[in-house]
C-alpha cells in the first residue's frame, strides 16, 4: 500500500476511533436522535456558547472533515462511495447500533484499502503514460523552432543572450536567476519571485541544468527545455508530475570558481 493511500484511509478510520474513544458510555438512542432533531430545527449552525458546546461541535466537525477528505480521495480513485451510507454509519455509531458486525466491517475496510491502492496505482500509471506521450510530442515540435538547439542527451536550449564572461566548470558554483514552468505554462519555481538569486554547485542540480550551465557564459540568458530523463524522471514532486518536461528561463549572473 502506498503511504498516501494508507494515510488517507487511516483518517477515515480515525474518525470512528475518535468518536468511540470519546464516548465510553454511549447516550441512549432517544437522547442522540432528540439532539439531532433539535439541531436540524435550527437555522444554520447551532449557537455555541459554552466550552462544552464548542468542544462537542469541534469534535463532530473534525471527524466529519477527516471523513470528507477521505471520501474525496477514495472517489478520486474511481471508487464511488455513497455519502448517505457514510452518514448513516456515523449516526449508527453515535447511537451504539450497527448494521454489520465488527468483523465484517473490519474486513470491508481492509478490502477497501486494497481496492483504492490498486485503483490509484492504475490511475497514476495511466497519467504517467499520458504525460510521457504529451511531453514527447512537445519535444519533437520544440526542436524544430527557430534558434532551438538539441544536444545528443536530448537537452534543448535557445540562446536569448550569449553572455561574455566565464563558463563554469563542474567543480564551480554559480549564482543564477531562473523561472521554471511546465509545458502548459504552470510555474513551479522562480528565484525572480523570491527576489534573491539562487546559488549552488554546478553538479548539485538536475542533469539538464548541469549540462547547460557548462555551456553558458556569465551574463548569458538561455531558455532550457529539459526532458524528464534529465530532470526528475518518473518521480512525482510537488508541482511537478511524473515524466514532465521542464522549461526554464536561466540567467547566469556569476561563476564562483572552486
Amino acid at each position: 500500500m502506498t503511504s498516501n493511500t494508507s494515510l488517507k484511509l487511516t483518517a477515515l478510520i480515525l474518525g470512528g476511533v475518535l468518536i468511540s474513544a470519546c464516548n465510553p458510555a454511549p447516550q441512549s438512542t432517544d437522547s442522540v436522535e432528540s439532539a439531532s432533531v433539535e439541531m436540524e430545527a435550527e437555522a444554520g449552525s447551532p449557537a455555541l456558547q459554552t466550552e462544552d458546546e464548542k468542544a462537542a461541535y469541534t469534535l463532530g466537525f473534525s471527524a466529519g472533515q477527516a471523513t470528507a477528505g477521505s471520501l474525496s480521495y477514495i472517489n478520486d480513485s474511481g471508487i464511488a462511495l455513497d455519502s448517505a451510507l457514510v452518514e448513516a454509519g456515523f449516526i449508527d455509531a453515535l447511537n451504539a447500533r450497527e448494521a454489520m458486525d465488527q468483523d465484517t466491517m473490519r474486513a470491508s475496510l481492509e478490502a477497501l484499502q486494497q481496492r483504492v491502492t490498486v485503483a490509484m496505482q492504475a490511475k497514476t500509471e495511466m497519467q504517467a503514460q499520458e504525460s510521457m506521450a504529451a511531453n514527447t510530442a512537445y519535444l519533437e515540435a520544440n526542436k524544430t523552432k527557430e534558434g532551438v538547439v538539441e544536444l545528443e542527451s536530448g537537452l534543448q536550449y535557445k540562446v536569448l543572450t550569449a553572455g561574455t564572461g566565464d563558463t563554469p566548470k563542474s567543480s564551480d558554483s554559480v549564482k543564477v536567476h531562473y523561472k521554471g514552468t511546465l509545458v502548459d505554462g504552470t510555474q513551479f519555481d522562480s528565484s525572480y519571485d523570491r527576489g534573491t538569486p539562487a546559488e549552488f554547485g554546478v553538479t548539485q542540480v538536475i542533469r539538464g541544468w548541469t549540462e547547460a550551465l557548462q555551456l553558458m557564459k556569465e551574463g548569458g540568458k538561455w531558455q532550457l527545455t529539459i526532458p524528464a530523463e534529465l530532470a526528475y524522471g518518473s518521480a512525482d514532486r510537488p508541482g511537478i508530475p511524473a515524466n514532465s518536461v521542464l522549461l526554464f528561463h536561466v540567467e547566469l549572473l556569476e561563476v564562483i570558481a572552486d
